[in-house]
C-alpha cells in the first residue's frame, strides 16, 4: 500500500495534460474576447448591405 501511494504522489503524467487544458482554455477565452467586436462590426456590415438592398416581393 505504501508503494502505490509513493507512485501516485511522484507520477507527474496527469500534470502535462492538465497545463495543456489550461492554456487552450485561457487561449480560447482570449480569442473569444479579442473577437467579440469583430463579430458586432461584420453584423452592421452585413446589415447595412441588405438594407441597402432593394428587395421587393411584389
Amino acid at each position: 500500500m505504501k508503494e502505490l501511494l509513493q507512485k501516485l504522489l511522484s507520477e507527474e503524467s496527469g500534470q502535462g495534460m492538465t497545463e495543456y487544458a489550461l492554456i487552450l482554455a485561457l487561449v480560447s477565452i482570449a480569442a473569444i474576447v479579442a473577437l467579440s467586436p469583430l463579430g458586432k462590426k461584420i453584423k452592421e456590415i452585413f446589415e447595412n448591405v441588405t438594407g441597402s438592398l432593394d428587395v421587393s416581393t411584389e
